[in-house]
């Protein structure tokens, strides 16, 4: 990791960063992930993007540390409207979109992490190739007193998706499933389940 993206997810870590959180918020006794489950830095190239989702609920390695708020700060100097890449938030009932937000440099946005906190990039990037769209994003959990049921993300198809999408949008939505499911029980970082995948991977014939 570079020391400069390492620095600021330091600052955005700290102590002091997360009181601010808490006083934004109303949460309190919020706590940072060191592991980054999920987090970090975020690359994405053209032509790829993120179905709208509820964020998984429950730290993958640890059931009784409940995810509350995500934040997601964006590191583009220079990005075009054409290039689609805007943040979606949606309606509880995913009928709306509400607010749609450019993924400009310096720019963050802060929410909660609820069971119907709808958002995402669907719109596949149109930048050209030698362009990524970046971001950072940390998530801050509270430690609850017993294990929170394991939800994971929850990805929605919107209104006006034809039926194919909507079909793929719900095997994602298994295979995510499956996926949390797995890392949690053998107690597997991202890292290790990537490693795993890679080996089981079979090759181009």
């Amino acid at each position: 990791m570079p020391l400069v993206l390492a620095s600021l997810i330091a600052d955005l870590s700290c102590q002091l960063f997360v009181k601010e959180l808490e006083s934004l918020t109303g949460i309190t006794n919020l706590r940072v992930d060191p592991d980054l489950q999920g987090g970090g830095l975020h690359l994405t190239k053209a032509g790829g993007y993120l179905n709208v989702h509820a964020d998984f609920t429950v730290h993958p390695l640890k059931r009784d540390w409940r995810r509350r708020v995500n934040l997601l700060l964006y590191l583009n100097h220079s990005w075009s409207d054409s290039y689609e890449g805007h943040l979606e938030l949606w309606s509880k009932d995913m009928k709306n979109c509400v607010h749609r937000i450019s993924p400009l440099l310096n720019k963050c946005v802060i929410f909660n992490t609820d069971g119907d906190s709808f958002h995402g990039v669907p719109a596949p990037l149109k930048c050209p190739p030698s362009t990524t769209r970046n971001s950072v994003a940390l998530y801050y959990y509270t430690e609850e007193i017993t294990k929170t049921k394991l939800k994971a993300t929850n990805y929605q198809a919107r209104p006006f998706n034809s039926d194919d999408n909507q079909v793929l949008i719900w095997l994602d939505k298994v295979v995510v499933a499956a996926y949390t499911r797995i890392k949690s029980k053998l107690k597997l970082s991202d890292q290790a389940m990537g490693s795993f995948l890679k080996k089981i991977r079979r090759k181009p014939q």
